[in-house]
């Protein structure tokens, strides 16, 4: 008898531990995955069925956390992603700076719903008393405050508007080029000069997405300011130039210039030059002066020919035998050092040398540049 009670005992336990391994499994593979889904919606794609199920369960321990705003945020505050961050690394700056509590759950979500993966760099405006929740969800907005707009240091200021429609500002590429190229004489940060071509720094910048025509300008010639030695002007002085022959002097070195460590021997070059009263001859010049040509779609017209060499301009260095009246391009700070820091040589041309290495032959009369010619 006692042997039989035993028996319908274990029996009993063993369906009972059946009872509760099914409830345990209905509960972890369907009902807490289905509440989760009811809090957060439905998980990304990318997420194997193993991985969900484990977020899932995350989620659902977590869900009163991410669903609860943080009171003690209550106005509008201004959060930054940086280039190359990662989930983690913004949740853990967002937890930080108290937006949120604290990261891990955060990190789950951004994980379950994909968002980790698309997170874009750039200014978010955060409004006070936001859950975690859905301060993740205005984080995947593909839309942030403000854009990233660069420009290379070879380019002229049809190209850097060229970038204008694609780059998520409201200013028209036409109204760009006009405000820049005939900036007024008495308003120029940089003297008695009309046009800002030449002082838009080169770089890559984050500029609010509600930026103006002018806001945009002011940037771009900040940047310059702050970049360039306090001393620049003095030393540029020093070598009987002014600033405003400085920089269109740094912009025909840009356009000249492949391998960065040649500026200092090219500027050593022109300089000569300039104080042989010899004309520059610099094709970037004469490219600049012809302006777009359609049929090739091109700003910078090569090769050039020999009627090219003769148009009349006064950006043109073949014709002329002094430096062009403003600059052809906005040059990097690498062209614009090496004005003043020359290298000090008795060359007087130099041509590309013959082996596309992006080197040039320097040489000190006209018959060695001559010489130099490649064989064709």
């Amino acid at each position: 008898m006692k042997t039989s009670n035993q028996s319908l005992s274990l029996l009993i336990l063993l369906l009972l531990s059946k009872i509760l391994v099914g409830i345990a499994a209905y509960t972890f593979l369907f009902h807490i995955p289905q509440e989760t889904v009811a809090f957060f919606g439905e998980a990304a794609e990318n997420l194997d069925d193993s991985r969900v199920l484990l977020l899932s369960a995350k989620l659902f321990i977590q869900h009163d956390q991410l669903l609860t705003s943080n009171s003690s945020r209550r106005m509008q505050q201004v959060f930054i992603i940086h280039p190359g961050e990662t989930g983690r690394e913004i949740a853990v700056a967002l937890a930080n700076e108290g937006y949120i509590q604290e990261a891990e759950s955060f990190v789950d979500y951004l994980v379950y719903k994909g968002i980790d993966r698309v997170l874009q760099a750039g200014v978010y405006l955060i409004p006070g008393e936001i859950t975690p929740k859905l301060l993740a969800d205005l984080l995947y907005d593909p839309n942030p405050e403000d854009v990233a707009f660069s420009f290379p240091a070879v380019g002229r200021v049809e190209e850097i508007a060229g970038l204008l429609p694609s780059s998520g500002l409201n200013i028209q590429p036409e109204v760009f080029i006009e405000y820049v190229k005939n900036y007024a004489i008495g308003e120029n940060p940089f003297g008695e000069i009309n046009g800002l071509e030449g002082f838009l720094f080169p770089g890559r910048y984050q500029i609010i997405r509600t930026a103006t025509l002018e806001d945009l300008v002011q940037q771009l010639t900040d940047q310059f300011t702050q970049q360039l030695p306090a001393d620049y002007e003095q030393k540029l002085n020093r070598i009987g130039l002014t600033l405003y022959e400085g920089v269109p002097l740094a912009s025909i070195i840009e356009k000249e210039t492949v391998i960065a460590e040649e500026a200092p021997l090219i500027a050593g070059v022109f300089l000569n030059r300039l104080d042989a009263g010899m004309p520059l001859q610099s094709d970037p010049t004469v490219q600049y002066a012809l302006g777009y040509v359609e049929k090739d779609g091109t700003w910078w017209k090569n090769p050039l020919t020999t009627n090219d060499l003769r148009v009349d301009s006064p950006f043109n260095t073949y014709q002329v035998d002094r430096l062009p009246p403003s600059p052809i391009c906005n040059p990097g700070m690498n062209a614009l050092l090496s004005v003043v820091n020359a290298e000090k040589t008795d060359y007087f041309f130099f041509r590309a040398a013959c082996d596309d290495s992006g080197l040039h032959i320097f040489s000190r009369t006209y018959q060695e540049h001559l010489d130099a010619a490649c064989n064709n």
